[in-house]
């Protein structure tokens, strides 16, 4: 039989086993991949969102709202700038969000909700003309930061979080890299905000045949935590992230490293739906070739990531 003091300190060692295991104990929000998906309809009511357009200038306005809700302080980050696949002049609008200010460490989540103005890999002929919808290219990174925002305003991020919606992405002359991502390259030329620790751009994540391999320049920017992701993605059996490293992609996280030295990587999936079809800039890239799975495992990583891993 125990004695009396031999009891007090066997209480005190559960006590402060139960305390400990408490504090270990992490919560991290659910993502709802079928929100996320409406989100993505919710853009596409609005039609092509290429600069110029009703649709671009209607979204705006709507996104504006949308992201003043958690942020009264939204940045707003205007320019002007000449668009290269139709050599016309455009204005754009970043939109920048922020969550936990008073954080240290900070991370960047961006996406373009931007649309691209011709569909020119379209087989149709007829159609190259038109402007693409963009479901997934321009709607799928926006649908999870807008769903994230959600999360984060009820579920305090435990580190800072900066979320930039880019305009001017999608306007760029096919196999000249450098005439993309013109509203990343103005923001990193023009910080805004206090630079980020480092940054995560999606895009392309709602593909129903949704593989994520490492992509090339993500790798070579950040080896280390693209290695934490993919190793996390592993961990939470998310099937479509690929540990492999596949082929380079100039997206909005190349002129953040250029331009700002914020080490930035890429989560994409760049053959949509496969190696045998494509959607990307053609007509078809509409909320039917999209998928809520798609867009619940990128969600599902990224608040993994902010809420359960120890960030430097």
């Amino acid at each position: 039989m125990l004695q009396l003091g031999d009891k007090i300190k066997y209480l005190i060692i559960l006590f402060l086993l139960f305390s400990c295991s408490k504090e270990e104990q992490i919560l991290v929000p659910d993502f709802d991949g079928v929100k996320a998906f409406h989100y993505i309809e919710k853009q596409c009511e609005f039609g092509p969102r290429n600069p110029g357009s009703s649709g671009h200038k209607e979204f705006s306005i709507y996104l504006e709202s949308f992201l003043k809700k958690y942020d009264q302080n939204l940045i707003v980050q205007e320019f002007e700038y000449t668009e290269p696949v139709t050599e016309t002049i455009k204005e754009g609008k970043n939109f920048v969000v922020q969550f936990n200010k008073d954080a240290e460490y900070r991370l960047l989540l961006g996406a373009h909700w931007d649309t691209r103005s011709i569909s020119d890999q379209d087989k149709n002929l007829e159609n190259r003309k038109l402007p693409v919808l963009g479901a997934n290219d321009g709607g799928s990174g926006t649908a999870v930061l807008m769903t994230l925002c959600d999360i984060f305003s009820q579920n305090n991020p435990p580190i800072g979080i900066d979320m930039v919606f880019f305009d001017a992405e999608d306007g760029g002359i096919s196999y000249h890299p450098n005439t993309y991502a013109l509203g990343s390259e103005f923001f990193a030329k023009n910080l805004p905000i206090q630079k980020p620790n480092f940054g995560i751009i999606v895009d392309m994540v709602a593909d129903k045949q949704l593989n994520i391999p490492i992509e090339r320049y993500s790798y070579n920017i950040a080896p280390d935590e693209v290695i934490k992701i993919w190793d996390l993605a592993e961990k939470l059996s998310l099937q479509a992230f690929e540990k492999k490293i596949g082929e380079e992609i100039y997206d909005d996280h190349v002129p953040l490293w250029e331009h700002a030295q914020i080490p930035t990587i890429d989560i994409i999936d760049f053959k949509y739906p496969n190696l045998f079809y494509n959607h990307w800039h053609t007509q078809q890239d509409t909320p039917e070739n999209c998928s809520p799975k798609s867009l619940e495992q990128v969600g599902t990583l990224l608040v993994n990531y902010i809420y359960a891993e120890k960030h430097k």
